[in-house]
C-alpha cells in the first residue's frame, strides 16, 4: 500500500489503515511527547490528542512535505497546547545556578540518549519548552514566542538559562558517575 493509498484509507475511516499509519508512527511521535510531557502517562495523552488531530486533519495533508514532518508538526503543536493549559510559569533561575560551572567537553560523549532526555525532563516547564523548541526542533525564538505567548526576548533567556541548568545536571550527574 503506498503513502498515498494509506492517507485515502484513513480519510475513509477505515480502521485497518488508521491502525497502520498509528502502528509506524506512534514510536517516533511518543519520543516527541515525552520531551515535552511531565511522565509518560502524559506523553501518551498528548499523543492520542495528537492522532485525533492528524485523523481530524488528514485531508489537509497536500503531499507537499513528508507525512511524518507533517504529523511532527501537529504533535508540537498539541503539546505545546497541552502545555499552555498547565499555565506554565516563565520562572526567574536560582542565582546558584546562574553561573555556568567549568567541565570537561567529553562528559557530553559519555551520555545516552536515554540520559538526556531525563536531565532534560528536569528542567522547569518553561525552560523545557523552550529548549525542546529552539534546540531540538529547531524553531526560532519568534516562532516560539508566537507559539507560546511570550515575548522572543524571554525565549532568549529561557533558553540560556535552561542551558546553564543542562550543563549543571551534566556535571552533578556526571560526578555521580565517576565516584
Amino acid at each position: 500500500m503506498t503513502e498515498k493509498e494509506l492517507i485515502r484509507g484513513c480519510i475513509a475511516e477505515d480502521r485497518t489503515c488508521q491502525s497502520v499509519l498509528f502502528s509506524t508512527h506512534a514510536g517516533r511521535l511518543l519520543t516527541i511527547c515525552r520531551r515535552y510531557a511531565f511522565d509518560i502517562q502524559e506523553a501518551e495523552d498528548i499523543l492520542q490528542d495528537a492522532f485525533i488531530r492528524i485523523f481530524d486533519n488528514l485531508e489537509q495533508f497536500r503531499f507537499e512535505c513528508p507525512l511524518e514532518g507533517w504529523m511532527r508538526r501537529i504533535v508540537i503543536n498539541t503539546a505545546i497546547r497541552h502545555c499552555k493549559k498547565k499555565k506554565i510559569h516563565f520562572k526567574e533561575m536560582d542565582e546558584r545556578v546562574a553561573e555556568t560551572p567549568s567541565f570537561e567537553p567529553g562528559i557530553y560523549s559519555h551520555l545516552s540518549e536515554e540520559e538526556i532526555l531525563k536531565l532534560i525532563q528536569l528542567l522547569p516547564e518553561g525552560y523545557k519548552m523552550v529548549f525542546n523548541l529552539y534546540v531540538i526542533d529547531g524553531y526560532s525564538h519568534e516562532e516560539i514566542g508566537a507559539m507560546m505567548g511570550i515575548h522572543d526576548g524571554t525565549s532568549r533567556s529561557q533558553l540560556a538559562k535552561a542551558r546553564r541548568l543542562v550543563q549543571k545536571l551534566i556535571i552533578e550527574n556526571h560526578k555521580v558517575m565517576v565516584a
